[in-house]
């Protein structure tokens, strides 16, 4: 399937498109799902603040990698219980994870 070109970022339109396909892939096996949050509790929040000073010692001491980046931005995810906050921290971690699929995409086969 085709979209037209509406994203700015390079590699953005087939993130979204292999993303796409998965979504109709889950929805042909599960049908549309709905289910509570489960964020918000204890030991999340506990765990986003670990994720937090994880992500920024290795920045700090140069060993800074997608695992730190994208565990940081799930914790606190996992931590948020409001649901405004909670999609903005979701579409955080999608935002990490097409920027950790162009980051292989760019190192070829």
């Amino acid at each position: 399937m085709s979209y037209p070109t509406i994203f700015a970022t390079p590699g953005v339109r087939q993130f979204a498109e292999d993303v796409d396909t998965e979504r109709q892939a889950q929805l042909a096996k599960w049908g549309d799902q709905h289910h509570p949050d489960g964020t918000g509790q204890y030991p999340e929040t506990v765990d986003a603040d670990v994720a937090r000073m994880a992500c920024q010692n290795a920045a700090e001491g140069g060993y800074l990698d997608w695992l730190h980046i994208l565990r940081e931005e799930v914790a606190e995810a996992f931590a948020e219980s409001d649901p405004v906050r909670l999609r903005t921290e979701l579409v955080q971690v999608a935002a990490v994870c097409a920027a950790w699929v162009a980051d292989i995409d760019s190192r070829g086969a």
